[in-house]
């Protein structure tokens, strides 16, 4: 890069977005602050400009405290070191004062590719680089302004390239908050999922609540029929079924969150605070909790459900989880996971290993079908201790929701991709479920639901090792790649069943480990 923080862009896709903000004293700083450091993401560029005593290294040492959740962090001016980094845990932050620069290239002696890798680049003085900072961007200019009084200062936020449709949705969040009654909230980051989806808890003196931030989902690229794979796997492309799903799982007894203010267009929902504490301690299953979550499962499939539901935009019909959409699944397994351990499959070794699993799929479209949640394990499960029964487990992360077997659901969470499950945890738990399903209905079949459990939870299996591996070659989230032998080992376990016969010889030639 020779001393270029960010390599320019041939051209930027998009007209810049600019916005306005009066900064009417140090608090509001802050909260503009705020605003920015739950956009803000690694490799991002943030350039500061305006005059001496505009206040830059103010906003900058703001943001860099509200990206750390620390207002008593030590942020000191980096005019002399020039270039200031903060190993930040959820994102590293370089703080670069470029006043006495007078050339880019002074830059590369100073390490500044180096530190800048990976890490959101926060810039005062850009002007200092001569162009050299282009692309994607988010400028502010900063400037007094002395008839709104000796503090007041306006910041005028300029988005190029993506950053344009990304400052225009922080700035339509920041209307929705403050519409929704949560403009004055502190907002802290949450830990999200593997989706796009951002979550924040806010905080305003008791009030409690979580901000999902959503956006539509474009189609990807077409990859059958005229289809992307969201559209075959049935993946949710806005929070519309989030919205019917939690409506419908309250009005049978069971704690999902209330939503309070909503934005369907937009994406944005504000909903109920269940709290942090999980079903698992130290790495493993509270047999305790499991057993509670699996008593909702028992719940859910006790009697017949409706496949379409209500929402605010009309009723909302669950997709079926069909053989197209099964398929689709357990070829991740070929696409991304096999390749890692060598060269891809021919065309006619695909067609061996659907035809394998052509019979067990129609087994599973006539299976009697109820509500699958899809995501039903530890990070989706929240503990309510103040509740009673199955109150207690509070559930999030359901908007990918279909009309499928019971058995599912079952598996997702006693075969957790997260948390290793003792198989004789695994087989007590599934006996609690038998039994409650039996004591709702006689007839229930335990050997068929047995069958059903292991073709689910193979296919499963399957589809997590292509998934866990696409996360780390395409998203760059190599950490899912731990959960691989645990995975490696469910599917062995589901294969054993002799329904799968022909996989799991399909499977032991031409599947490495992990």
């Amino acid at each position: 890069m020779n001393g270029a923080p960010r390599p320019s862009a041939e051209a930027e896709p998009a007209e810049p977005f600019r916005h306005s903000i009066l900064l009417a004293n140090e608090q509001a700083t802050r909260d503009l602050a705020m605003d920015l450091a739950v956009g803000v993401a690694a490799n991002d560029i943030v350039t500061l400009a305006g005059d001496l005593g505009a206040g830059k290294s103010t906003l900058a040492r703001a943001l860099i405290r509200a990206i750390a959740e620390d207002d008593k962090l030590e942020v000191p001016s980096p005019t002399f070191a020039l270039i200031q980094p903060y190993p930040l845990g959820r994102i590293p932050v370089v703080h670069a004062d470029l006043y006495r620069i007078s050339s880019p290239d002074e830059l590369a002696e100073l390490g500044w590719d180096e530190a800048a890798e990976n890490a959101l680049l926060l810039v005062e003085w850009p002007d200092r680089l001569g162009g050299a900072l282009s692309g994607d961007r988010l400028e502010i200019e900063l400037s007094l302004v002395p008839a709104r009084g000796p503090a007041a200062r306006e910041a005028v936020l300029t988005g190029h390239g993506a950053w344009s449709a990304r400052l225009a949705r922080l700035v339509a969040l920041r209307r929705f908050l403050d519409n929704a009654g949560w403009g004055g909230s502190i907002r802290r980051h949450l830990q999200g999922d593997a989706s796009t989806r951002s979550y924040e808890r806010l905080l305003d003196g008791q009030r409690r609540a979580v901000l999902m931030n959503a956006p539509r989902k474009p189609d990807g690229p077409v990859v059958r029929n005229g289809l992307p794979y969201s559209r075959i796997a049935h993946l949710a492309e806005d929070m519309v079924p989030f919205v019917a799903m939690a409506e419908a799982l309250r009005d049978i007894g069971l704690s999902s969150p209330e939503i309070e203010a909503i934005d369907l267009d937009q994406g944005f929902l504000i909903i109920e605070d269940l709290g942090p504490e999980g079903v698992v301690a130290d790495g493993a299953p509270i047999a305790e909790r499991y057993a509670a979550a699996i008593d909702v499962l028992a719940l859910i499939h006790s009697r017949p459900r409706p496949a379409t539901l209500a929402t605010p935009k009309g009723p909302y019909a669950l997709p079926v989880y069909d053989r197209e959409a099964l398929s689709i699944e357990v070829e991740l397994l070929i696409d991304w996971y096999m390749p890692r351990k060598g060269p891809r499959l021919p065309a006619s070794e695909r067609h061996v290993f659907l035809q394998h699993w052509t019979a067990l799929f129609a087994e599973v479209e006539a299976a009697g079908q109820t509500w699958v949640l899809r995501d039903f394990h530890s990070p989706n499960l929240i503990w309510l201790a103040g509740r009673e029964g199955v109150e207690r487990v509070g559930l999030i992360d359901f908007q990918d929701a279909v009309m499928g077997p019971a058995a599912y659901d079952v598996v997702s969470l006693l075969q957790d991709a997260r948390v290793s499950v003792p198989e004789d945890l695994e087989l007590q738990l599934l006996s609690r479920y038998a039994t409650a399903r039996r004591a709702a209905d006689p007839a229930f079949d335990t050997a068929a639901f047995a069958r059903l459990y292991a073709i689910m939870g193979a296919q499963r299996a399957t589809k997590i090792l292509g998934i866990f591996a696409r996360l780390d070659q395409r998203d760059g989230k190599p950490q899912y790649l731990a959960h691989l032998p645990r995975i490696h080992g469910y599917l062995r376990r589901c294969l054993s069943h002799p329904a799968l016969a022909q996989v799991r010889r399909w499977v032991d030639d031409r599947v490495p480990p992990p």
